[in-house]
């Protein structure tokens, strides 16, 4: 079962805390993503796909002005065009340095690209930062990365981003 959800969360920061919260304890199978939207205003949209799905939408009410983006987050989901996984199968053994292979052995993930050429092999290390946030891409599971400066690579999200214009 999939569901959509949206309840006006305005970061992805918001909606990733509203979802570590609310995830916990409602079953392995569970995948919950983030998806920007823009209608009726710019604001990030949930998608849960799994037996835990309906459980956790039954805990908050997608108001009707945000029905539509709730509608588009689960089609996406269902398609497997988009969508960023905060809650996946094997989310909680993504910590520390793994291998891409372990990475992959670990969880949902099927696969793992790098930004900017750099290699991508079963052995490769890949720095976590305990922060994992693979995306939907053309029905797979993907993870993107980049180089990291001890080598390796590491996920091209960052945990704590610097706001854009953020005083220095």
């Amino acid at each position: 079962m999939i569901v959509g959800l949206s309840l006006g969360h305005r970061t992805l920061r918001a909606a990733d805390h509203w979802l570590v919260e609310q995830v916990p304890g409602l079953g392995s199978d569970l995948i919950a993503c983030t998806h920007l939207v823009t209608d009726p205003y710019p604001h990030v949209a949930l998608s849960l796909a799994g037996t835990a799905a309906e459980p956790l939408a039954e805990l908050a009410v997608t108001p009707p002005e945000l029905r539509a983006a709730a509608a588009r987050a689960a089609g996406e989901h269902a398609a497997r065009r988009s969508g960023r996984a905060v809650h996946f199968p094997g989310a909680d053994h993504m910590i520390g340095i793994l291998t891409v292979g372990e990475l992959l052995a670990a969880g949902a993930i099927e696969r793992v690209v790098a930004l900017g050429g750099a290699s991508v092999t079963p052995d490769t290390p890949v720095h976590t930062r305990d922060f994992v946030r693979p995306q939907w891409q053309a029905g797979e599971l993907v993870l993107v990365t980049m180089p990291h400066h001890a080598g390796g690579l590491a996920p091209f999200e960052v945990p704590d981003p610097t706001p854009c214009c953020a005083d220095h």
